[in-house]
């Protein structure tokens, strides 16, 4: 079974002790390849240097909308030259936290869009609680390859992001008994989601509570495979596919 891990965290103080030796033991049960995801300038850069220690990883670089105050237009062009960076994200808005302005975060938000538009780059979302101006923001900047990292939304909004050619992408938290997701997940086309971890947080369950690793996807991947009664190994195959058409494959 090959799997392909879109969201990760991996540069993360989490994973000092052990990183080189964990990353060994993804590639040896089937990870065949990561995207680290950075969420402003430091971690973005952080997020390359391992991009280019291992073949199999790559990079996204952009500023989260925690960080929006920390945009550097400058930087992230300047990140964005490596070759190993292949999306701009995680961006987007977070109105649970709100550890910026809603407005600067709207601002950061649509000029991330502009640029990864501008050089034919996916874009990663993060939305919490902001459903309906992340969704208005891409399209009034007409983003074209999309997808809603951890999806946190309803049937309705998700069915909004497929119709638009866009991505859903899954966590741990639809392993979790409250999750409010499996009709999602159901309902989702088969080319149309990934999988991902967000590790080192949101543990799937048995793992709950403990730091999330890549490792860990096995058990989304069953989920899902249960929630639409095809085997784990399509669920990991179709993750597989459409992830490497999305991330590695420009047209």
């Amino acid at each position: 079974m090959k799997i392909f891990e879109t969201h990760a965290h991996l540069d993360f103080k989490d994973f000092n002790q052990d990183r080189d030796e964990l990353l060994r033991k993804c590639f040896q049960n089937g990870i065949e390849r990561i995207i680290n995801v950075g969420v402003d300038a430091e971690t973005s850069r952080r997020s390359i240097e391992l991009a280019k220690k291992y073949e199999r990883i790559f990079a996204s670089v952009g500023f989260h909308p925690h960080d929006a105050e920390k945009y550097n237009r400058k930087i992230l062009l300047d990140l964005i030259k490596n070759k190993k960076v292949v999306a701009v994200g995680e961006i987007g808005l977070d109105y649970f936290r709100n550890l910026s302005p809603r407005d600067i975060q709207k601002t950061v938000f649509a000029e991330q869009i502009q640029i990864a538009e501008e050089l034919n780059l996916p874009i990663i979302v993060h939305d919490r609680d902001a459903h309906e101006d992340c969704f208005e923001i891409l399209k009034k900047n007409q983003a074209k390859k999309v997808v809603f990292h951890c999806f946190s939304g309803d049937e309705i909004f998700a069915e909004k992001i497929i119709t638009e050619g866009w991505f859903l992408s899954f966590t741990g938290t639809i392993t979790y008994k409250n999750s409010h997701l499996d009709n999602v997940v159901r309902m989702v086309p088969n080319d149309r989601f990934f999988v991902e971890t967000d590790s080192p947080y949101l543990s799937p369950r048995p793992r709950r509570g403990k730091r999330n690793s890549p490792l860990n996807l096995i058990y989304i991947i069953e989920r899902i495979a249960d929630l639409k009664g095809i085997t784990p190994k399509k669920i990991a195959d179709f993750s597989y596919r459409n992830a490497t058409d999305f991330f590695l494959k420009r047209k």
